[in-house]
């Protein structure tokens, strides 16, 4: 998920209570998600919903030059992160969007994020994505987080079909995907912009019975 769904000019003018009354699409899906995400452990990790006290330590791990290479601009200050956090939880609120916080073992705040975001007018898709601080690459962090996520997508959110994009130039990202199980379906050409250029996008997909079949493949990952 490359372009970041949350502008900054999607609350500046919305207050929380209307969350509640926002229409829903997709998929029918479990509520009680939409009342607040669960708290998923992974091997070496917590995914947990974002709170306030969040966005010093994403925009510290967010914001450098290599890890926004290759996504829409993330928020430019600490308080720009702190509307995010409450525009996830407005739109989760509504049954649109899953944003989960990624916090490796023996820490407290969040170093990055998984994100599920329902496709208007495509019933049981979601286009996903994810962003971790660059001292958490090659941590295994990602594919831990990844496969709990996932498993939220199709056992509690009901999808049957995830999609992710990433850059053609995004090396890491794209094997990071490839790894996951994920298949290529395609390119997607000039479909990204990106500091005025216009990119490439690699599109991949996870189909929810193809997940179920390999996930004997996968290491056990630890559930408390």
């Amino acid at each position: 998920m490359e372009m970041m769904p949350y502008r900054p000019t999607d609350d500046r003018h919305a207050p929380s209570h209307l969350a509640v009354s926002l229409p829903t699409w997709g998929p029918a899906a479990p509520a009680d998600w939409r009342d607040g995400l669960p708290v998923l452990h992974g091997l070496g990790l917590t995914l947990r919903e974002l709170t306030a006290a969040d966005a010093p330590s994403l925009h510290a791990h967010l914001t450098t030059d290599q890890v926004s290479r290759f996504i829409s601009p993330p928020p430019a200050s600490v308080t720009g992160f702190e509307r995010f956090i409450a525009w996830t939880h407005r739109e989760r609120a509504a049954g649109r969007y899953a944003c989960f916080a990624v916090v490796p073992d023996g820490e407290t705040a969040a170093v990055g994020l998984f994100q599920v975001r329902l496709l208007e007018g495509r019933d049981g898709v979601a286009e996903w994505g994810f962003i971790l601080g660059q001292a958490h690459w090659g941590t295994g962090l990602f594919l831990a987080g990844a496969q709990r996520v996932v498993d939220f997508a199709f056992e509690t959110m009901g999808l049957h079909r995830l999609e992710a994009r990433a850059s053609v130039a995004n090396g890491r990202g794209n094997g990071a995907l490839r790894k996951l199980g994920a298949v290529h379906e395609g390119v997607l050409r000039r479909s990204f912009r990106k500091d005025g250029k216009l990119l490439d996008q690699s599109l991949w997909a996870i189909l929810a019975d193809e997940w179920r079949y390999a996930r004997h493949r996968w290491q056990p990952v630890l559930v408390h």
